[in-house]
């Protein structure tokens, strides 16, 4: 009984979310289905370069999946606020598993090829650029906004710990059964979140449509609340920058592994459950510090850490060095990201947190095509090593150039009160 009080009280403490019973079932099935969903990233990344041979190629199937992301989000913003949430989830969902149900069916009867992969990316990157939106603002109809924080660094905690046994099982899936498997246990996955978001009774936000405005001007106003308001426009350009160089990990790490290590499939695993156990440290340490609240200062510390790594990354040739660093890199950018989400969530007004989430899709994952055709390029012509460096120096350069810049406007408008008030 005492056990069961003191596992109570540890739960309301460190992961007050889960108190919340329409979260526990969304918690839940993520869980299971984020297990296969990093099964078949790492499965279909190792697909495309033993296919094709080439890191460039690969990072075009990369920025397929996320170019409807980046061409489409700022409208899907619009849609997310116009329906019910749940609703919207269940048929995403329910498209993500036919989608990798087909990639298994096509691999298990080898009749699987280059342009056939990149349709299904776009498919769904297509399906993903309406499903990320709605997930991040889904969180504050079922926790509200005292435990949102919580239930984001939960949501980061679930995904890193998916991260690190969805590859290591990835990995000796396809050592010995090949990919195929891995893309038919993620399809089988989606059964447990499809389970859980049936069973959310929540009171659901749906903005009243005003029929004065139409599409653009409501993405436009969007835009402009953010351009306006000096902390979320800063956390929008910092998550640019790191969701553009420092997330091409799916391009990087695998042609790495083969080049610079060279070292097979098992080391791919590892080296990508060395990303997640720091990942997982990160959103751990996010959640036990929840109550707190977000900080800018956070998000600009972790950015500059991430650079570093990265750097450093480029100029190792050891496994055990280059796992260690990953698991660094993976700690910051879970501090960066969950940090940077909670604070656009909280200080957005609720009229605008879908638009704004839209557009934190937008920075975050719809910049990953160019980022991640721009790390194949360099990785195709100066090596993994070279991508990593020019990656790390490009972040570090220009998170700095935003940190300063909106550091001399805050210190010009002190400057200009002072004097009004004098």
């Amino acid at each position: 009984m005492n056990m069961k009080l003191a596992g109570s009280l540890f739960v309301d403490k460190h992961f007050h979310a889960l108190t919340h019973r329409n979260y526990r079932y969304l918690w839940l099935g993520q869980c299971v289905s984020l297990i296969g969903t990093w099964m078949q990233n790492i499965g279909q990344s190792w697909l495309v370069l033993t296919i094709t041979g080439s890191p460039l190629k690969l990072g075009i199937v990369a920025a397929c999946q996320f170019l409807p992301i980046l061409l489409f989000s700022l409208f899907a913003g619009i849609i997310v606020d116009k329906f019910p949430k749940k609703n919207i989830l269940l048929v995403t969902q329910t498209v993500a598993m036919i989608l990798a149900f087909t990639l298994a069916l096509l691999v298990l009867t080898d009749t699987v090829k280059y342009s056939y992969i990149i349709v299904l990316a776009l498919l769904l990157g297509l399906n993903n650029t309406l499903d990320m939106p709605t997930r991040q603002s889904f969180n504050i109809e079922i926790v509200g906004k005292e435990d949102l924080m919580n239930a984001i660094a939960l949501n980061s905690t679930t995904f890193n710990m998916a991260r690190i046994v969805g590859p290591a099982i990835g990995a000796v899936m396809m050592a010995w059964l090949g990919a195929g498997w891995c893309f038919l246990l993620n399809g089988v996955s989606f059964l447990a979140v499809l389970y859980g978001l049936f069973h959310i009774q929540a009171a659901p936000y749906v903005r009243k449509k005003n029929s004065r405005d139409g599409i653009m001007k409501e993405i436009k106003d969007g835009i402009v609340y953010i351009a306006r308001d000096p902390l979320l426009a800063q956390t929008v350009l910092l998550v640019t920058v790191i969701g553009t160089l420092a997330f091409n990990f799916n391009v990087l790490i695998p042609v790495f592994t083969k080049s610079v290590l060279h070292m097979g499939e098992t080391t791919y695993g590892t080296l990508m459950s060395c990303l997640g156990v720091g990942s997982f440290a990160g959103a751990l340490t996010m959640s036990f510090r929840s109550k707190q609240g977000p900080m800018l200062k956070l998000s600009i510390v972790a950015s500059l850490v991430v650079a570093v790594c990265l750097v450093l990354n480029g100029l190792s040739t050891s496994v055990w060095v280059c796992g260690g660093l990953l698991a660094v890199t993976g700690f910051f950018n879970i501090i960066f990201a969950t940090n940077s989400n909670s604070s656009l969530q909280i200080h957005a007004k609720e009229e605008y947190r879908a638009r704004v989430m839209s557009v934190y899709s937008l920075v975050f994952a719809g910049s990953t095509p160019i980022g991640s055709i721009f790390a194949g390029f360099v990785a195709d012509r100066y090596g993994a090593n070279g991508a990593f460096v020019c990656c790390g120096v490009l972040t570090g350069v220009l998170c700095l150039i935003i940190i300063w810049n909106y550091r001399k406007k805050s210190s010009k408008k002190s400057l200009g009160e002072i004097g009004t008030a004098s």
